[in-house]
């Protein structure tokens, strides 16, 4: 196997297992594990360079409720969303989420830096440090006036998605639905309008994964930076509303932006299904027609890792160096296979958080 190049990732999960064993925090940052998809040791050995981190605050269980990845293991399938989850109670979860960001560069100075730029990611990336940038992944956080916005800016917020899959006061998610397409539900709304404007004053990147269709538009025609969606695939490879129609892909393109590759199986797999033993196929068949339809210039990787089933053939984050072995085998060759690994993403981000 040939010398990882380096990757820099849209989409992870991370946080979301920090915050749920903080007690374990050390050992699962520190310390080679074998659970989960990311710590620091297997992102050495994986060749992962950066990437978006996300602060994520989950619906509160209850009692007896399924898992959804059982909802979702045997398609058709139509998982019920959880309700809208209001700020002052998704607010200490993602307070702590960002904590645990800043923590981890304290904990690994010499290996780990939260960055706020494009320049700082390039730095980071030279000296050999890996490169955390601070996500949203829903802004259940986020009050009315976007004061918690500024806020969370402040504390080196760059990238946000108005919605997670349940129901922001800004806009709609998609649901899990298969099959089904992404035309889904009313669009953003007045405050969903003017968080896209803050961002974009502010310079945080706006992220379309999980945003219904009508929300997708009503971002492409408010935001003057570059349409992103971190960790969405190609709908026509298999029909979720999770997964980014041809048309979103050309609004992309059009823009400079950038779509990542979900590794998420239920969103790869032609049939929508969960099994992971899948070999390269669906990777490859969503990597061509993502190609086909961005272009080599707007197209990366979103793993969604620690937050998804992935194909066993990638496995965790060390899988990464097998994934740009199966591409090259495929016939990507060095040039373009740098572009999908992190310049896209970077260029991108340069666009957009500066």
């Amino acid at each position: 196997m040939t010398q990882p190049i380096p990757v820099f990732d849209g989409h992870n999960d991370f946080l979301l297992r920090l915050v749920q064993a903080p007690e374990a925090r050390e050992q699962l940052w520190l310390e080679r594990g074998d659970e989960g998809h990311l710590d620091l040791p297997r992102m050495r050995e994986g060749g992962f360079a950066g990437g978006l981190f996300a602060i994520f605050v989950p619906s509160p269980d209850e009692p007896g409720a399924p898992n959804i990845n059982e909802l979702m293991a045997n398609p058709p399938y139509d998982v019920p969303l959880p309700p809208l989850m209001n700020a002052p109670a998704a607010l200490p979860v993602a307070l702590a989420e960002a904590a645990l960001l800043l923590w981890m560069e304290r904990a690994a100075p010499e290996d780990f830096t939260v960055c706020r730029t494009a320049g700082e990611i390039r730095t980071a990336m030279d000296a050999g440090r890996i490169a955390g940038v601070m996500h949203m992944e829903g802004a259940e956080a986020i009050d009315g006036n976007l004061d918690t916005l500024h806020a969370f800016h402040a504390m080196g917020l760059r990238s946000l998605g108005p919605v997670w899959s349940r129901p922001t006061i800004f806009g709609h998610g998609v649901p899990f639905r298969f099959p089904a397409a992404p035309d889904i539900g009313p669009g953003l709304t007045d405050t969903g309008k003017a968080l896209v404007r803050e961002c974009n004053a502010l310079g945080i990147l706006v992220d379309l994964s999980h945003l219904n269709e009508a929300g997708f538009d009503d971002v492409a025609k408010i935001s003057d930076a570059p349409l992103v969606a971190s960790h969405s695939n190609a709908h026509a490879c298999a029909p979720t509303p999770r997964n980014l129609t041809d048309r979103q892909l050309s609004m992309i393109a059009e823009t400079g932006g950038i779509a990542g590759l979900n590794f998420a199986t239920f969103f790869l797999r032609e049939d929508g299904g969960g099994v992971t033993d899948c070999g390269w196929d669906p990777v490859l068949r969503h990597m061509d027609h993502l190609l086909e339809r961005l272009g080599e210039d707007h197209l990366g990787f979103g793993s969604d890792f620690d937050g998804c089933l992935v194909p066993d053939v990638i496995g965790d984050v060390t899988g990464l160096p097998g994934l740009l072995d199966a591409l090259r085998t495929h016939g990507y060759d060095e040039p373009l296979l740098r572009k999908i690994a992190h310049e896209n993403w970077i260029n991108v981000l340069e666009r957009t958080i500066g």
